[in-house]
């Protein structure tokens, strides 16, 4: 790999000056993820939907080198653990995360790196933010940096929140700059040297509930703790969490067949570099 850097806890940091400022996420976030995220629908149903997207437009037929950037505690790294063509490097800003991310998948190779400042040179086949670039104020930085990092041809895959208007307490928890609509992310992609080859919503099924509760999370009381506000926003009662993991398979099973679901609580998106 290309660039300078220093060697801290055992990890490769590029930019090692903002490995534990907490500018764009909280710390306390990390901690709250590690407990929840194995048991929560979203989580599980996202996580299936890239597997699957990434094996739809990925080629199969040779070995794929692929970065991570923004993988927090690894949550998506055991899903792509499962293609077996991949050949898996994951970043984050934030050695706390990372330190998660490596307990959990020792096999893995982890590196610090920020996002807006990419240090390779047409050295990936794919990319992938999932849930990332809400959390950066200079998106478009990010994109130029993933452009000059994948090869020629190679592929861009991101994951959003969607809908600005769905903006809630949850956002301003996890420090969210904006949410996206399909509109301004293919813009900015274009922009950036990406041609868009397939866009589509999820958490559509569930759409109208998950509308209602973000909706009435402007105006519930938020607890002073910054933990367990957070941990109120994401965790439900084991029998609701069952009946949406059931409902999201729905909306796993048309993404997966090329279906572009035309609303939902989440935007996906599959670009290649121009």
């Amino acid at each position: 790999m290309s660039s300078a850097f220093i060697e801290i806890d055992g990890f490769r940091c590029y930019a090692p000056d903002l490995a534990g400022d907490f500018a764009d996420y909280p710390s306390e976030g990390f901690d709250v993820t590690a407990a929840v995220e194995a048991g929560s629908f979203w989580w599980r149903s996202r996580n299936r939907i890239l597997r699957r997207t990434i094996e739809r437009f990925a080629d199969r037929s040779r070995r794929l080198d692929m970065l991570e950037i923004g993988c927090g505690i690894g949550g998506v790294v055991g899903e792509l653990r499962r293609v077996p063509h991949l050949q898996l490097t994951a970043s984050e800003i934030y050695l706390q995360g990372l330190r998660y991310a490596r307990a959990r998948f020792p096999d893995v190779t982890f590196i610090q790196l920020d996002a807006t400042a990419m240090p390779f040179r047409a050295e990936f086949d794919i990319v992938g933010a999932f849930d990332v670039l809400e959390h950066i104020q200079d998106d478009e930085a990010v994109m130029q940096g993933v452009s000059r990092a994948l090869r020629p041809g190679g592929l861009f895959l991101i994951t959003v929140p969607q809908y600005q208007w769905m903006w809630s307490a949850l956002d301003d928890i996890v420090r969210h700059k904006r949410r996206y609509g399909r509109p301004e992310l293919r813009r900015k992609l274009r922009r950036n040297g990406f041609d868009l080859l397939f866009a589509s919503s999820f958490v559509t099924l569930l759409f109208p509930a998950m509308a209602a509760s973000r909706l009435l999370s402007r105006i519930r009381k938020r607890s002073s703790d910054r933990k367990e506000a957070f941990t109120s926003e994401v965790v439900l009662p084991p029998a609701v969490n069952r009946v949406c993991d059931w409902v999201m398979r729905a909306d796993e099973a048309m993404v997966g067949a090329g279906v572009s679901l035309p609303f939902g609580g989440s935007l996906l998106a599959v670009a290649r570099k121009s």
